[in-house]
């Protein structure tokens, strides 16, 4: 619903400015010419702000070290000109900074890793060739007979250190059925059979004594065919290996300027931070803590760090129990609207903001009770050279936006006017025309008592639901069941109304609607469903108010049942107020013709003394009219939109977003009474 109904004002992120105090002035000038920071009170840096301060320390730790293992693939010292990209690149956000490093990071890992599992292969078949190949000379036996666990006998190869197995040799032969031995430099390589039972023993001697078990292939293969296969294999994996470490190698090259940066801005973001933690140990610092909308996050944090040599920016989003300042960010068309919602209540952070729906609300209402084009060019004339000089504050933000909100609505008045064909009410007779509408339906419509009010009717009808539909949905977020319960009974029983009025008034609403548009008559099935509603209606309303309030609610839920048809009759002010418009005008032209025609004098005289007299009424009147319905226009739009509509869904409370910033005035009073 952005920005169509209801809108959501903007995120905002708490931002937290440390720096030392000879850089407090600085500090508040920058945050003053970017006019974004919505401050509020500081508090006494606490530990968890110096925590926050280790914790980014330890991080810079962790990147500077992925930033040496990728530096340590370049082969050959070479000296890179950083040139004006460290500039750009240390004003970054310092979360974009770390998202540079590990993505970098990550590609040469996935590289390195691979390199790595060949390095571990290669190693185990070397070991695995050493040791294994030294019995060749005495064995000539498949591998699955080097390493065999049955039900009487075991087979191992183990390895140990000549001095060790020397020492275990005499004990080694108590528990052996047989055995062959083999030394690779000062290892002896150990064939070992034996019994089962005895398998635990001899494996603790050997591993006690700091000797090993060597790993056989689980292969059928005989032992000089293993070893001219894992000859092969060694000489693939070299190759494969050479080839990783040459990618590294040139992705180094490729990445050498961007690494570089990305370690001086690490080496200068480790050295602030180290004075920032001295500076907090010694109290020498100073916090300047507030609000900033998402869209300026990134140049509050790129302004501060090119303009300062130290300081720490700590950013993080609001907690649940935070209520942030609040920033609507309406389009700019609806944005004169904000003024409408800002006087019943500014909107709450985490709450709709209802400028849109107001905004179209509003102007409608506004145009439907004065849709005239006389007086609604005389509006606009009015808040474009009047407004300023009677009000005053012509140059003020708050001022624009009001005479904004007069154009729109005023707009809307023109458009119905020529519609209708309303000019000063009907003064085109006085030049022999009947109508100067546009559209036949709309005159029909806004200058037929019964038509208009019907019309008024549907438009409440209309206007009211959506404040239900708007409230039913913001109860379900809430997980209110009560709530819930309680507006579904509203909407359910409107359905009833077609029931209520043919039974109560003998009203049939498609009967009544028949000479506007054509609806078909409903048939007897849908009032005996329509009845059901009613009932159903009622019971939900009530459960839904006991549920919500306890008894007292209960009782309380009659008037919501009421209220829907007092509310809904609320919009016939709508044609009241512009019926009473248009009538006004209609009189003073009547009054103009007659009064020009009772002059006591004939001829040329009486018609002049007639004509200014006629033109003096005219003006009066209808300046009285158009003041008239202006202000009953403005109260009438304001309160259908605060009492029928917003109370039923909009609670406000909210906090207006006030950034610290220069305000620049267009002109300024001076002098000595200035």
């Amino acid at each position: 619903m952005k920005a169509v109904l209801l809108n959501s004002p903007e995120p905002m992120t708490r931002v937290r400015v440390v720096t030392l105090k000879d850089y407090s002035e600085p500090t508040l000038k920058v945050l003053h010419q970017l006019g974004v920071l919505h401050v509020e009170e500081g508090k006494e840096l606490a530990p968890v702000d110096r925590a926050a301060i280790e914790e980014q320390q330890k991080e810079i730790n962790e990147l500077r070290g992925f930033v040496s293992r990728m530096m340590s693939y370049i082969a050959e010292k070479e000296q890179v000109s950083l040139g004006e990209d460290v500039e750009v690149i240390y004003t970054q956000p310092f979360t974009e900074v770390t998202q540079e490093v590990r993505s970098l990071y990550a590609d040469f890992a996935e590289i390195h890793g691979r390199a790595t599992r060949i390095e571990r292969e290669t190693q185990e078949l070397s070991k695995q060739k050493n040791y294994l190949g030294s019995l060749t000379q005495q064995l000539d036996v498949r591998l699955k007979d080097l390493h065999f666990s049955g039900d009487y006998l075991f087979s191992r190869v183990f390895v140990m250190s000549s001095e060790v197995y020397q020492s275990l040799h005499d004990e080694l032969d108590k528990y052996l059925l047989e055995s062959t031995e083999a030394v690779v430099e000062k290892e002896t390589v150990l064939y070992a059979l034996g019994k089962m039972e005895d398998l635990e023993t001899v494996e603790t001697m050997v591993c006690g004594g700091g000797g090993e078990l060597v790993l056989v292939p689980d292969e059928d293969l005989r032992l000089r065919d293993f070893l001219e296969k894992t000859e092969r294999r060694l000489g693939e994996l070299e190759t494969q290996l050479a080839e990783l470490y040459e990618s590294l190698r040139n992705r180094s090259k490729e990445e050498l300027h961007h690494i570089a940066l990305l370690r001086g801005v690490l080496v200068a973001e480790a050295q602030r931070l180290a004075v920032l933690a001295r500076a907090c140990e010694a109290k020498y610092v100073t916090m300047i803590e507030g609000w900033v909308p998402d869209s300026g996050l990134e140049s509050v944090v790129n302004e501060l760090k090119t303009s300062l040599d130290y300081v720490f920016i700590d950013t993080r989003k609001p907690e649940p129990s935070e209520e942030p300042p609040t920033k609507l960010r309406n389009p700019k068309a609806l944005r004169p609207f904000q003024v409408v919602v800002n006087l019943f209540a500014t909107p709450r952070y985490r709450e709709w903001d209802p400028t849109p729906i107001v905004a179209y609300s509003f102007a409608t209402f506004f145009g439907l009770m004065i849709a005239d084009v006389g007086y609604a060019v005389g509006l606009l004339l009015f808040a474009r050279f009047l407004m300023g000089r009677l009000l005053g504050g012509g140059d003020s933000e708050g001022f624009k936006m009001f005479q904004r909100l007069i154009y729109i609505s005023s707009g809307v008045a023109l458009v119905l006017g020529l519609l209708s064909g309303n000019y000063f009410g009907d003064l085109y007779v006085f030049f022999g025309f009947e109508s100067l509408s546009l559209v036949a339906g709309v005159e029909q419509m806004l200058q037929s008592p019964l038509n208009f009010i019907i019309l008024a009717i549907f438009i409440g009808w209309v206007h009211i639901n959506i404040a239900h539909v708007a409230a039913l949905i913001k109860a379900v977020r809430e997980k209110n069941q009560g709530a819930v319960i309680n507006k579904v009974g509203l909407l359910v029983i409107q359905f009833g109304a077609f029931w209520l009025l043919r039974v109560l008034m003998s009203i049939d609403i498609p009967a009544v609607l028949d000479h506007i548009m054509p609806f078909p008559v409903l048939p007897p099935m849908f009032y005996t469903a329509a009845m059901y509603g009613t009932f159903a209606g009622v019971a939900l309303i009530i459960f839904g108010a006991y549920k919500e309030r306890g008894g007292i609610g209960a009782l309380l839920g009659v008037f919501d049942i009421t209220g829907i048809l007092g509310d809904v009759m609320s919009y016939s002010r709508l044609a009241g107020v512009g019926l009473a418009t248009f009538y006004l005008g209609q009189a003073f032209n009547i009054l103009a013709r007659v009064i020009s025609g009772m002059i006591p004098l004939s001829g040329v005289a009486g018609v002049v003394v007639g004509g200014i007299l006629a033109v003096v009424i005219l003006l009066l009147g209808h300046a009285i009219n158009l003041l008239l319905g202006f202000l009953t226009g403005f109260v009438h739009s304001l309160r259908l939109c605060f009492v029928e509509f917003l109370i039923k869904f909009y609670q406000g409370g909210g906090v207006h977003y006030s950034p610290f910033r220069i305000r620049k005035r267009a002109s300024m009073l001076v002098g000595e009474k200035s």
